[in-house]
């Protein structure tokens, strides 16, 4: 198997650092720690690292040419590292997909992603994308600033674990297990929850003792005024 360029999509700038718009950036980042790749230098009008991950060499891209240029710096890397589009690997924000959710194909349209219409006309369509999601503003219009804006605070807890899961497990996927990788990626960001114990039925109170009631016997002087008026009854 030839090596694999995997491209992480973004702006270059400080300003541009946080931005959903630059979730390829950060995933490419992540990779590049996990697994000790070398050091980024600068190379094919972008920052380069090389490394190996289960022992498939890996050049990881992250393109300086602004977003809508970045296939540019692509197709020149591609070219002179004679990597086919095959083995090209573009990591990229997706806003059809809602925050943390994943996707990986191959081909396809670039569904109004500036990134991959460079790519495309650069080098063909045929090579593979991992799809992390952003989720929509809601409104077309509203898309520029949306993925140009930082992602919120909130947002951090599912973008670590998205980000962390890409990195530890892009092995799986560059060896031909995309469901594998799915899985695992999926697995982690949404963790099954945890096992709780039924709590255990009351028992059914207690019937309340049966009440029972007798009939007191007559007192010692009204037995005796009774007796007497019977004898009385007699004699009359």
């Amino acid at each position: 198997m030839s090596a694999v360029l995997v491209v992480g999509l973004g702006n270059p700038g400080r300003e541009y650092a946080g931005n959903r718009h630059n979730i390829g950036f950060m995933a490419a980042d992540s990779l590049v720690r996990r697994h000790n790749f070398s050091p980024w230098r600068a190379k094919f009008q972008g920052e380069l690292a090389e490394g190996s991950i289960d022992g498939i060499k890996v050049l990881a891209l992250k393109p300086l040419t602004y977003m809508n240029l970045s296939g540019q710096s692509v197709a020149t890397a591609a070219r002179f590292l004679k990597i086919p589009v095959e083995q090209v690997l573009v990591i990229h924000d997706e806003l059809d997909l809602a925050p943390g959710r994943i996707r990986v194909k191959r081909g396809g349209g670039a569904g109004g992603h500036n990134g991959l219409k460079s790519i495309d006309a650069h080098l063909g369509q045929n090579y593979r994308r991992v799809r992390l999601g952003i989720g929509h503003p809601g409104d077309k219009d509203r898309v520029a600033d949306y993925v140009l804006h930082d992602f919120a605070k909130a947002d951090q807890a599912w973008l670590d674990p998205l980000i962390d899961a890409v990195a530890a497990h892009l092995g799986l996927l560059l060896a031909g297990d995309e469901a594998g990788f799915m899985n695992k990626v999926t697995t982690a960001t949404n963790p099954p929850k945890p096992k709780t114990d039924k709590p255990k039925t009351a028992a059914p109170p207690a019937a309340a003792p049966a009440v029972t009631t007798t009939t007191a016997p007559p007192a010692a002087g009204t037995l005796a005024e009774a007796l007497k008026a019977a004898l009385s009854a007699k004699k009359g």
